[in-house]
């Protein structure tokens, strides 16, 4: 995780468009979206997948995976890691870090720490809003202060993200390989994250058992 709190051109989100009449989306850009695997899914890592889209526009989509857990690794001893504790004051720790959820965000940059969290928090040049509630943070900063803490309300911590090239993503949804639906706290915040790929295709009306290969997008 990066600890400078410059202004980068990777936190800058892309210029939003006009609401899309038709479907309350952005000319189509799915950023503040939930994206929901296809069982038909070739790639074992995005396999039952649920992914908050951070940012969507021409040049490219970026998202963190919110159902799939980082191994044995917990918030505790990831802060031990990075020397932002030491394991004599993990019992110090507030009880939002010692819960808080480590995942896998993606397969771009695995090393790298993103911390998804309600808009209640905010570091100067560092987060960067999405939607309504929702912001995304990818400093030491917000660590520090969710182990003090001072964090955010609610929170995710995701070891990597997922990223598509330009018109990458609209290909792979017109190909039948995603759904979409809209995003809420409880899809990219709840505890029970095994049932995160139901419950977001129930958003959307669709019984997992009864889901075609020839389902189109949301």
């Amino acid at each position: 995780m990066k600890r400078a709190a410059k202004k980068s051109s990777e936190r800058k989100r892309p210029d939003a468009p006009a609401d899309d009449a038709a479907g309350g989306l952005r000319r189509g850009y799915l950023d503040g979206q939930i994206l929901i695997a296809m069982p038909v899914m070739q790639d074992e890592r995005f396999a039952r997948s649920v992914i908050y889209i951070c940012a969507h526009s021409s040049e490219g989509a970026m998202g963190i995976i919110v159902n799939q857990p980082a191994g044995n690794l917990d918030f505790p001893q990831l802060l031990a890691q990075l020397d932002i504790v030491d394991d004599a004051r993990k019992i110090k720790l507030s009880q939002q870090a010692a819960i808080l959820k480590v995942l896998k965000g993606g397969p771009v940059e695995p090393g790298r720490g993103f911390v998804l969290h309600s808009s209640d928090f905010f570091i100067e040049d560092s987060t960067l809003p999405i939607d309504d509630g929702i912001s995304l943070t990818a400093t030491l900063d917000i660590l520090k202060a969710i182990a003090q803490g001072t964090g955010p309300r609610r929170a995710i911590l995701a070891l990597g993200y997922a990223g598509w090239a330009p018109g990458q993503l609209e290909s792979e949804i017109q190909d039948n390989g995603w759904l979409h639906c809209p995003a809420d706290p409880e899809l990219i915040f709840g505890a029970d994250i095994g049932k995160k790929y139901e419950q977001a295709l129930k958003k959307i009306g669709i019984d997992l058992a009864m889901l075609s290969n020839e389902a189109g997008h949301a």
